[in-house]
């Protein structure tokens, strides 16, 4: 089936298939991307929750999802102003996604506007005494918060290769000896999913 934009395809599947998805941060070069398996009858709550571990971020911004032009979030008036808004927590993924190769768009933090692409690359079974949701891949550290979106980051970047730079103690500061942009703990993000039932 093929849906126009604005239209939302509510259906029901197998509750029992794994979702899985490759989420990668738009604009980032080289990508920042992370590779999940979720179960597909959570909701797009849990699945927020969930890309936050991932990430991770700290959630402390709002946040909508994007599904053929139309809007998800919690939202108390359910308008934006121009859109009708839904509610994330009444919709699961198998409802509303057709099947895989399907793509989606999460973002987070309206100011910094960090735009997530997220791609259904496959349609699995579940498999017994696996836990989900898990994370099987990815590449790169989060940018940290607030650091003004994709462009910002990659200029605080900048500036930590630069030790004479007049703002690099300020930043090394902010962010923490230990941030490398280049390192990934999968082991800890799965500690903190295991966490997620």
């Amino acid at each position: 089936m093929i849906l126009r934009k604005g239209e939302i395809m509510v259906k029901n599947v197998k509750s029992d298939q794994i979702y899985q998805i490759k989420i990668t941060l738009k604009n980032s070069q080289p990508p920042i991307w992370r590779r999940i398996q979720v179960r597909s009858n959570i909701t797009l709550n849990m699945l927020h929750k969930i890309l936050q571990v991932v990430m991770p971020w700290e959630d402390y911004h709002l946040h909508q999802f994007i599904i053929n032009g139309k809007l998800f979030s919690i939202d108390e008036d359910g308008y934006d102003g121009f859109m009708k808004i839904e509610d994330e927590r009444k919709y699961k993924l198998n409802q509303i996604i057709p099947g895989k190769k399907f793509r989606f768009i999460y973002e987070y933090d309206f100011g910094d506007s960090w735009e997530h692409i997220l791609l259904v690359e496959k349609i699995l079974p579940a498999e017994e005494k696996v836990h989900y949701p898990r994370c099987i891949g990815g590449k790169r550290a989060c940018p940290p918060e607030d650091i003004g979106g994709i462009f910002g980051y990659y200029r605080f970047l900048e500036i930590l290769k630069d030790p004479d730079h007049p703002e690099y103690e300020e930043m090394k500061d902010w962010v923490g000896e230990d941030f490398d942009p280049e390192k990934f703990d999968i082991e800890k993000v799965n500690r903190k999913l295991h966490k997620i039932k």
